[in-house]
């Protein structure tokens, strides 16, 4: 029972992302925003989408586990610090990687402390969301799968941003 309402809210969250990803990616091209990293970008959906059957399919494979109540608050932790990230960029914030000529990065909340603080918590989220119920196969498999991600899409914003 908490494993499916987990799960439920886990995929509706992720889909009312992109639902605000794809909205804010209408304003960023009426307003002269070009995309860039176009190329890794099937990749690291695919990795989302293969996280999330991961967590179900191991779940399943073990034929359920306990949740971890400890590892759930620490979701809960990561999930608002990841609202504070995503209402910082406000329209700014996309899945993709997008510049309006002549804008510059955002610089406030967490964007004051930290370069790219909406990487960490995805690094948090694709580590702690599977330990709610101690699937340590997907935990593993994807932090370094992630870690790959990251290496290549921080890379490509950089350079975005450097111009």
């Amino acid at each position: 029972m908490y494993f499916i309402l987990f799960i439920s809210f886990l995929i509706l969250q992720r889909l009312s992302e992109l639902y605000i990803s794809s909205r804010n990616e209408k304003w960023l091209l009426q307003n002269g925003a070009i995309q860039y990293g176009q190329s890794h970008y099937p990749f690291m959906v695919a990795m989302h989408m293969l996280f999330i059957i991961s967590i179900i399919t191991e779940y399943n494979l073990r034929g359920g586990t306990p949740i971890s109540y400890g590892f759930l608050i620490a979701f809960l932790l990561v999930l608002s610090f990841k609202f504070w990230a995503l209402s910082s960029l406000g329209k700014y914030w996309n899945t993709k990687i997008y510049r309006i000529p002549g804008v510059y990065p955002v610089k406030k909340g967490p964007y004051k402390i930290f370069k790219h603080p909406n990487y960490m918590e995805v690094v948090c989220e694709i580590a702690i969301i599977p330990l709610v119920f101690n699937l340590y196969y997907t935990a593993i498999i994807f932090t370094l799968l992630n870690a790959a991600m990251l290496t290549v899409r921080i890379g490509v914003e950089n350079k975005v941003w450097a111009q």
